[in-house]
């Protein structure tokens, strides 16, 4: 799946006048984990938008998600001035996030899920702070974003967990209760 989020026109202002380029930010995914954001830019809005599918093909990273449509446990992170928070949901609960995050969590196949901002509400730091915060997750526990912390479940303070540490955290294994 390929979401195009964010097109804008940017400009640099040179000693010969302004300059105009072309932005694009897309995210890509498999639907079933797999989640990548790209940023391109160029002076035309297709080379713009074929950059930055590249880099989100590059970017891409596994989420792990319990019984395929929901994340495991409460996880925040912070990106500059914008706080996120995400909160697994029950069943049927559906997506209540802004539309950004939406296009983010279809991506990844995320079905149940809500996610809670504060700070600034700048759509794409939202967006980058929401994906850095998926993809800690396949890191190392206790890493988060991999360079030594950010993105850390609130009660333990350490990285998104999965299936294979819930597991071994309870000593016994996780069976699909899904009905459907």
């Amino acid at each position: 799946m390929r979401f195009p989020l964010y097109t804008r026109r940017v400009v640099q202002q040179s000693g010969k006048g302004k300059i105009y380029t072309q932005y694009a930010m897309i995210v890509v995914g498999n639907g079933r984990g797999l989640v990548g954001l790209g940023e391109g830019k160029a002076q035309y809005q297709p080379h713009a938008a074929e950059r930055a599918f590249a880099q989100a093909v590059r970017n891409m990273d596994w989420v792990e998600r319990f019984e395929e449509r929901t994340l495991w446990g409460e996880v925040s992170t912070k990106l500059g001035a914008v706080k996120v928070v995400m909160r697994p949901r029950p069943v049927g609960f559906g997506l209540m996030c802004a539309p950004g995050v939406h296009q983010v969590m279809k991506a990844a196949g995320v079905r149940d899920v809500s996610v809670k901002v504060w700070g600034s509400r700048n759509k794409m730091g939202v967006v980058k702070a929401v994906v850095r915060a998926l993809q800690s997750g396949s890191a190392m526990v206790g890493m988060g974003d991999g360079v030594g912390g950010e993105a850390r479940r609130m009660e333990a303070g350490a990285g998104l967990r999965g299936k294979a540490a819930v597991e071994r955290e309870r000593g016994r294994r996780i069976l699909d209760a899904r009905t459907w």
